[in-house]
């Protein structure tokens, strides 16, 4: 579309950044190129058009002429009262330098601009793509030259001094659009397709381009004589095409969640989003793991089950609270698995029963069958899974880095989301209410971005500002501090509860599998109630931005979740792993998986009992009883913090439980679907929309680190410096748990002694963490430089849009100095015919 454009850099528009001409170049281009085509073709004829228009312009002294029209209205100066009307009507609009009284050779100039002449007729447009569609057929094929065809006319500028002739003018674009027709219905598909996404015409105009070329390429085809085979082969193409598309058409449909996403954004915003985006996240995240841990590890050993004990606890439904009892018989904890080579051969020749084979190092029957070792593949199955996942989640966040820290203003998205958000494609009723829905929300949060103003405070206000924010940052330390002692101690007070019931003659089994749920629900309460009180913290500090509470927010239930984990760590790391003997563990790997899956169990319930009463009976109290239709808005940083945690747990226990991941996806599943339906139901937007460009960014970060890497290194230390149980899991009998990997590259060496290398860069890249702390700083470096790319283009990209203000400047100041300057040549014209005439 074209429109009139405004030099004046202090208009309201430009300073809100509405008409950045980010396609100038483009433009230039075109209209460069057009030019160029049109005086190859017809240069005499345009040469008398601009003549006459200085002829009309001369005869009717429009010397003072103080605007320019529109393109699409004819200036007719000889009806002064139409003009005064049309003039009053305008003035309102006029730009300062625009409403300067130019010269007719002023006029020329700016009718001549690019901005004021590409895209202003369609006529134009047809006559420009016509000439396109003519050079890419001559580069195609062999077909006539363009001098045997009419000439096609450039964009026209009659509009501003001379009537032309309206059958003329319909007839000939008529004819343009017939030569155009004719040359898109000789092109290939593909490059029809890109000449009509490229002409700048409505929808609805290159819809009927495109069904013109298609029924006279139907015609033509239909008239001439196509063979047998070649038919064929035309509706072989066409199946195998519209297969092809159906196919793409069928996997996008099987994108997960996608109209519930949509429905939530359209409602709530992309803060909300973010949060199920985030949780659509772990969801593949654990998928993976489970895939690999079952493939590896559960399957085969599955497969092969071990001898279990004649006396195995019997189902009773307390565990699957638990998770002790018949589960620690099974492939879900780490005690399950055996310390052999698993061969079919050898199960055969032993009526049936495994043989153990030295931790997975000896030979015997092993060698002689297809073997596969238990030892080594638990832990090359687990520190691989780790390491695929470290580099997608270094991927993933490095990828989101560079797309939302890049310089995106809110008053340039919002143009684009104006003109260009819609999809056309769209026909279903439904989701023509969805796209509008979340179309309405993104304009409100672009323009709370945009008319967000910073309120500045004076001397004493920013002290009491300071005040407030330095008391509610100490409440929240204070209380995390005392959340986090009261944690430890209730965890050493378990721990010696359970030494003393080993100690005891009589015990009860079902007491003391009920027991072990104290530890799990006194976290999951205090995981409950303290981000209520860091709410509250926020309120009395009454932050003016919603973005900036929800970080803060996220900063203090950050601080509280590693807190608790790290005492969580120390507590089966360094009291149960250190002494499994004392409180009477025979297996102390599947106890700590056993906790974690009590943990996650946990943290699942009371999500939920926060989602009852703090969502859905809050709504009823706030109805019916103080008869408001104010709802709760729905808590973004604490609910994050709460997936986080979540997946944290399940990467600590994937190496002592590999079927926790499973577990973790049947909950995010479950965490999905009942969220979504409590937002719909419970919740209501923000009172101020705010966009999150970069929340998504904050949350594969924390992601990463410290959850990522925290639950990495306490994974290490546990297969590089903890002794295993002596009697259950796979690495039962060695020292360390990376043992079965030094052993099996000596059997290799001493097997085959030219792997003596192979022996050789295991010792040094394995059994050393210096490789492991050069691989994680690698990574950094990585993240580091990717950071310092992005921050590089952003300076790039506000130079680029500083030079463009310039150049907006420097248009303004040439326009004014040729102004200027036909001013004072046409002052001495005037002295002189005064002169005459006075004579």
């Amino acid at each position: 579309m074209a429109r009139n454009v405004n030099f004046d850099l202090s208009h309201p528009l430009m300073e809100a950044g509405l008409e950045s001409p980010v396609d100038e170049e483009g433009v230039h281009d075109s209209f460069n190129q057009l030019i160029a085509e049109q005086s190859q073709n017809g240069g005499p004829s345009d040469a008398f058009e601009l003549q006459q228009l200085q002829r009309d312009l001369d005869e009717e002294g429009r010397d003072d002429v103080g605007y320019l029209t529109r393109p699409g209205q004819e200036f007719r100066g000889s009806r002064p009262g139409r003009r005064d009307v049309e003039r009053e009507d305008n003035e309102r609009q006029i730009e300062p330098l625009i409403s300067e009284r130019w010269s007719s050779a002023t006029l020329k100039v700016l009718s001549s601009m690019p901005s004021r002449t590409i895209g202003r007729s369609r006529g134009a447009i047809i006559s420009q793509y016509y000439n396109r569609t003519m050079q890419l057929r001559r580069r195609r094929q062999s077909r006539p030259s363009i001098r045997d065809f009419s000439r096609s006319a450039r964009p026209s500028i009659r509009g501003y001094g001379m009537e032309a002739d309206s059958t003329d003018a319909e007839g000939a674009e008529v004819s343009k659009r017939e030569r155009l027709v004719n040359n898109l219905q000789n092109l290939s598909v593909s490059d029809r397709v890109r000449m009509l996404k490229a002409m700048p015409l409505n929808v609805a105009e290159k819809s009927e381009l495109r069904r013109l070329a298609l029924q006279r390429e139907s015609r033509s085809r239909s008239s001439s004589k196509i063979p047998c085979c070649s038919r064929l082969k035309y509706y072989i193409i066409i199946a195998l095409r519209h297969s092809w598309y159906s196919w793409l058409s069928f996997l996008h449909s099987l994108q997960l969640w996608q109209v519930a996403l949509k429905r939530v954004s359209g409602r709530f915003g992309t803060g909300v989003l973010s949060y199920f985006l985030f949780l659509k996240t772990l969801l593949f995240f654990n998928l993976f793991l489970f895939v690999v841990t079952g493939a590896f590890l559960v399957l085969p050993q599955a497969v092969h089950p071990p001898v279990l004990p004649a006396r195995r606890a019997s189902f009773i439904g307390l565990e699957l609270l638990t998770g002790a009892g018949y589960f620690s018989d099974t492939v879900m904890y780490y005690g399950y698995y055996c310390n052999y080579t698993l061969s079919k051969g050898c199960r055969d020749d032993v009526g049936g029963q495994n043989v153990s084979v030295s931790n997975g190092t000896g030979l015997g029957c092993a060698s002689k069958h297809h073997s596969y070792n238990m030892p080594l593949a638990y832990f090359f199955t687990i520190g691989v899974a780790f390491f695929i996942t470290c580099i997608i989640l270094v991927y993933s966040m490095s990828k989101s880095f560079g797309q939302s820290f890049r310089i995106d203003k809110s008053h340039s998205i919002l143009a684009m989301k104006v003109f260009c958000s819609w999809d056309f494609k769209v026909i279903k009723k439904t989701s023509v209410r969805l796209m509008s829905g979340n179309i309405c929300t993104q304009l409100k949060e672009l323009l709370a971005e945009v008319n967000h103003k910073n309120i500045k405070n004076t001397v004493c206000q920013k002290l009491w500002r300071l005040m407030v924010h330095g008391l509610a940052w100490s409440i929240c330390i204070a209380s995390t501090t005392a959340c986090v002692f009261g944690i430890y101690y209730f965890s050493d007070f378990m721990h010696q509860s359970l030494q003393q019931s080993t100690r005891r003659a009589i015990q009860d089994p079902l007491l003391n599998e009920a027991s072990l749920l104290a530890l799990p629900v006194v976290v999951s309460l205090i995981n409950l109630l303290l981000p209520g009180l860091f709410n509250l913290a926020a309120w009395m500090e009454d932050y003016e931005s919603p973005s900036i509470r929800t970080y803060v927010a996220i900063g203090r239930n950050l601080m509280l979740k590693v807190s608790v984990l790290g005492v969580l760590c120390y507590h089966w790391l360094g009291r149960v792993a250190a002494d499994p003997a004392s409180i009477g563990l025979k297996c102390w790997e599947s106890f700590v998986g056993q906790e974690l899956y009590r943990f996650l169990l946990m943290d699942f319930i009371f999500t939920l009992l926060d989602t009852l009463f703090g969502e859905f009976l809050w709504r009823l109290f706030s109805e019916r009883v103080l008869k408001r239709r104010r709802k709760p808005v729905f808590d973004i940083a604490r609910n994050v913090l709460e997936l986080i945690y979540g997946q944290t747990l399940a990467w600590l226990g994937v190496l002592f439980t590999p079927l926790l991941p499973a577990v973790q996806i049947l909950k995010l599943l479950l965490l999905f679907y009942i969220k979504k339906s409590s937002v719909m139901m419970n919740c209501q937007a923000p009172r101020k929309p705010y966009r999150v460009s970069q929340m998504t960014t904050v949350f594969i970060t924390l992601l990463c680190f410290p959850s990522f890497l925290g639950a990495s290194v306490c994974v290490t230390y546990t297969m590089w410096s903890i002794t295993p149980s002596s009697s259950c899991g796979p690495f039962r009998g060695l020292k360390t748990m990376f043992q079965a990997g030094k052993r099996w590259v000596e059997q290799l060496e001493k097997d085959n002694p030219n792997l003596s290398l192979l022996a050789r860069a295991h010792s040094y890249l394995v059994e050393h963490p210096f490789f492991l702390f050069v691989g994680a700083g690698i990574f950094l470096i990585v993240i580091y430089f990717h950071s310092q790319v992005v921050d590089g283009q952003r300076k790039i990209i506000s130079l680029l849009q500083e030079q463009i203000k310039n150049e907006g400047e420097d248009k303004k100041f040439l326009i004014t100095r040729l102004q200027s300057i036909h001013e004072q040549k046409r002052t001495p014209a005037r002295r002189l015919a005064s002169q005459d005439s006075s004579c």
